[in-house]
C-alpha cells in the first residue's frame, strides 16, 4: 500500500510540475488589446431603452461629452448591461465614462465595473456637462467582467451615456455573454376564480363629474342577464336607464350625494353606496380604459376602435373599465380652412364613432401634442389650443393624452417651467368647454409629478414608452417611489400602458406579450399599488382567457380604485422588494415582488433552476403600523390565509408576486 501510494505521489507531483510549467509558459504569452467597440453590438446586451450602438451615441449622434466628440466607443442608455467572459485571462480594462450631450434633460447616472459579481470600480453620481471619468482596472484572475450604467433615482429616464475608448488588455479571449437567459417556458395559470352568478358591483366608491356637462357612468355589475338596476340619491337632472345602467344627464347642483346602486337578476340582487361628488374634480380614482398605441401605432382605425369597444362592453365594462382611446394617427394632413383639425380616411366620422362608444355606457379618448406635430409626425395643437378643444367637445371626447416631444421643436432648451407653459394653455382651452376631459400631461416630461396638477393635470406620464420586457417593466414601474407623493384622489402618476394580451410590437406584428405569466401578474399588481391608470395596449379583438383572468379580478382592481388613492410605499428586502398602500377601511394592500437587484445573471448554468424555484419572502407587520395580529387575505385567489402575528412569511415565483390585504385584528 506504501508503494503504491509513494507512485500516485510522484504521479501527482508530475502533474503538477507540468500544470506549473504550462502556466508559466502561459503568464509569459504576450497580451494584446481588446477594444470594445470591434467585438460590434452584440445581442447579448440588455439595456432599458434603445439598443447599444458602436461609436455613436444611443441616439446616433456623434460620442460627445462636455463639447469633446470620441471617435471610438460605446452608446448606451441606463439601465445597461455588457457582460464578458475573460476566463482568467485578462490583465486589465480601461477607458472612460461620461453622460452624453446628446441628453434632452441632466439626468443623473453612474457607471460601474463589476468584476466576478464585486464592484471594482464606479464613476460617482454624473450628469449631463460633467467630464469624463477615467479608469484603469486590474482584471487578473476575473472570470466575468460587466459595465453597468445606472440610473440614479431622480426619476428622469433620459440618460443617454458612452463608454469611451474601452479596451481589455488579456492573453486570451473577450466574449460577449448574455447578461441573463431566456425565460424558462412556463404555462399560463389563471388564479382569478369565476364571477358569481349572483349580482356584484364593482363601481369605485366615489365618482366626480363638473356641474353642468354631459354626465355618463355605469352600474357597473357582474352576474347573470338579464338584469335590471337602480341607483337612488342621484343629483338633479341626472337620471338612470333601468335596462342598461346607464347614468346620464347633467347634474345642475354643486355637492356630494350619497348613491344607493342596485343590481338585480334572477339569482338575487346587490346594493352598494357610492359618493357623487359634483364640482371642479374628475377622475377621483384611476381611469380604465384601452389605449391603441401598444397594439396598433400609426395603423389604428374606426373598425378597431369599434371592435375595442364592443369586446370592452360585453367583458370588461362590467369591472370597471370604461375609456376606449385613440392614441396618434387618427389625424388628416392639414386642417380645414378654418382651422379646425380633422380626422383622416381610416376615421371617417368621429361623432358617429363616439356616439357608439357612449351608447355603450364607455367613454371616448383622443391624442395630441402641444406641438405643431406629435410624436408620430401628425398634425398638433399648436397655437389651436381652444378650436381643437371645442372640437374635440363636439366629438364628445371625455379623454386627452396630451404628448409633449412636438414642442421640443418650438421649446429647444427645456426646464419644467417652459414645459409646464403649453400644458397650462391646453388646460385653459379645455375649461372652456362644456365637458369632463381628462386630461392626461403626456410623455417627454421629465419630473412631470412636481407640476403636473399645477399645469392642470389629472394625471401626467412619469417615464419614457414602456414594452414587454421585464427589464423594462421593472425598471419603470419599480422607480415610481420617486414621484409617489404626488398621488392622491384626481392626481396619478402614469408609468405608461399595460403590456398584456397580444401586443404589436414591432408594429404590425402581433404577438403575445413576451412578459411570463408570472411577471404579467406582477406588471398588473404593481401598476394597482401605484394607483396608476389602467390603460390595456392589447388587442381587444382577441383576448385569451389568461389576460382576461389578469383583468377581472375585482378584488385586485379594487385595490386601485381605492378611493383614498394613497402614495405607495417601497422596502427593499433579501429577494426583492415590498410595496404597501394603506386603503379606506383601514386594513393594506401588500405587494411582495421578486425583484433582481441588477438583472444580471451570472452563472448561466443556474438559468433553469433559478426561473423554476420559488423564494422566500417575510413581511414584518410593524412596517405596516401593525403591532398586534391580522389578516391575511390572497387577492388574486381570493382566499383567506388566516391570522398572523409579528410576520407574515410566504413563497413567490421567479419574478412573481404575492399579493395580499392586510387588515389589523380589532
Amino acid at each position: 500500500m506504501n508503494i503504491r501510494k509513494k507512485i500516485k505521489d510522484i504521479a501527482l507531483l508530475g502533474v503538477m510540475a507540468f500544470a506549473g510549467s504550462f502556466m508559466c509558459s502561459f503568464d509569459k504569452s504576450p497580451v494584446k488589446e481588446v477594444w470594445l467597440d470591434e467585438l460590434g453590438a452584440s445581442p447579448c446586451y440588455v439595456q432599458d431603452w434603445g439598443t447599444v450602438t458602436i461609436n455613436q451615441s444611443v441616439v446616433l449622434s456623434p460620442l460627445t461629452v462636455n463639447d469633446v466628440v470620441y471617435d471610438r466607443g460605446l452608446g448606451v442608455h441606463s439601465i445597461s448591461r455588457m457582460l464578458y467572459e475573460l476566463n482568467g485571462d485578462a490583465v486589465s480594462i480601461s477607458g472612460l465614462a461620461g453622460a452624453d450631450d446628446k441628453n434632452l434633460f441632466a439626468g443623473k447616472l453612474q457607471f460601474k465595473i463589476l468584476a466576478d459579481r464585486k464592484v471594482v470600480w464606479k464613476s460617482g453620481v454624473m450628469k449631463k456637462g460633467d467630464p469624463v471619468k477615467p479608469f484603469n482596472v486590474s482584471l487578473k484572475g476575473v472570470d466575468k467582467v460587466l459595465l453597468l450604467v445606472e440610473e440614479c433615482g431622480d426619476g428622469i429616464m433620459y440618460d443617454h451615456a458612452d463608454w469611451l475608448n474601452v479596451k481589455i488588455e488579456t492573453r486570451g479571449e473577450v466574449k460577449p455573454i448574455p447578461v441573463w437567459a431566456a425565460p424558462v417556458a412556463k404555462k399560463k395559470y389563471i388564479l382569478t376564480p369565476p364571477a358569481p352568478a349572483t349580482p356584484v358591483i364593482n363601481n369605485p366608491l366615489v365618482f366626480g363629474a363638473r356641474p353642468g356637462n354631459p354626465f355618463l357612468w355605469s352600474v357597473m355589475a357582474t352576474g347573470d342577464r338579464p338584469m335590471t338596476f337602480e341607483a337612488t340619491g342621484l343629483p338633479a337632472g341626472v337620471t338612470i336607464d333601468h335596462a342598461t345602467g346607464h347614468i346620464t344627464g347633467k347634474a345642475t347642483q354643486v355637492g356630494d350625494y350619497k348613491v344607493t346602486l342596485t343590481a338585480s337578476n334572477s339569482k338575487g340582487s346587490a346594493k352598494k353606496e357610492v359618493t357623487v361628488k359634483i364640482g371642479k374634480d374628475i377622475a377621483l380614482t384611476p381611469t380604465m380604459g384601452w389605449n391603441s398605441w401598444n397594439c396598433w401605432a400609426l395603423s389604428v382605425d374606426d373598425q378597431k376602435v369599434r371592435d375595442a369597444a364592443k369586446l370592452m362592453n360585453s367583458k370588461l365594462h362590467s369591472y370597471g373599465w370604461e375609456y376606449v382611446n385613440i392614441d396618434d394617427g387618427w389625424e388628416a394632413p392639414e386642417r380645414s380652412a378654418n382651422g379646425e383639425i380633422l380626422s383622416n380616411d381610416k376615421f371617417p366620422d368621429f361623432k358617429a364613432l363616439s356616439d357608439y362608444i357612449h351608447s355603450q355606457g364607455l367613454k371616448f379618448g383622443i391624442y395630441s401634442s402641444p406641438g405643431a406635430t406629435t410624436c408620430g409626425g401628425h398634425v398638433g395643437s399648436y397655437q389651436h389650443e381652444e378650436i381643437d378643444a371645442k372640437t374635440w367637445a363636439n366629438w364628445g371626447v371625455d379623454y386627452l393624452k396630451y404628448d409633449y416631444c412636438g414642442y421640443l421643436e418650438i421649446e429647444r432648451n427645456s426646464e419644467e417651467k417652459t414645459i409646464q407653459e403649453p400644458y397650462i394653455v391646453m388646460r385653459n382651452a379645455l375649461d372652456k368647454v362644456d365637458r369632463d376631459i381628462v386630461y392626461c400631461v403626456g410623455y417627454g416630461a421629465p419630473n412631470v409629478w412636481n407640476w403636473g396638477a399645477e399645469a392642470g393635470g389629472n394625471q401626467w406620464r412619469t417615464t419614457r414608452d414602456i414594452t414587454d420586457e421585464w427589464n423594462v417593466v421593472t425598471a419603470i414601474g419599480t422607480f415610481q417611489d420617486v414621484c409617489a407623493e404626488a398621488t392622491a384622489p384626481g392626481r396619478n402618476n402614469d408609468p405608461d400602458m399595460l403590456v398584456v394580451g397580444r401586443l404589436g410590437k414591432p408594429w404590425g406584428k402581433l404577438h403575445d406579450s413576451a412578459l411570463t405569466p408570472d411577471e404579467q401578474y406582477s406588471h398588473i399588481s404593481l401598476w394597482c399599488l401605484l394607483s396608476a391608470p389602467l390603460l390595456i395596449g392589447c388587442d381587444m379583438a382577441d383576448v385569451d382567457d389568461f389576460t382576461m383572468n389578469l383583468l377581472t379580478n375585482n378584488e385586485v382592481l379594487a385595490v386601485n380604485q381605492d378611493p383614498l388613492v394613497m402614495p405607495a410605499k417601497k422596502t427593499i428586502v433579501k429577494n426583492g422588494q415590498i410595496w404597501t398602500k394603506k386603503l379606506h377601511d383601514g386594513s393594506y394592500a401588500v405587494g411582495l415582488f421578486h425583484v433582481d437587484p441588477y438583472f444580471v445573471l451570472w452563472d448561466q448554468n443556474d438559468a433553469e433552476a433559478m426561473q423554476l424555484r420559488d423564494y422566500s419572502m417575510e413581511l414584518n407587520l410593524k412596517q405596516l403600523g401593525i403591532k398586534g395580529k391580522a389578516t391575511v387575505r390572497d387577492l388574486w385567489r381570493q382566499q383567506d390565509l388566516g391570522e398572523v402575528s409579528g410576520k407574515f412569511r410566504t413563497e413567490v415565483p421567479y419574478h412573481g408576486v404575492k399579493f395580499v390585504k392586510v387588515t389589523p385584528c380589532k
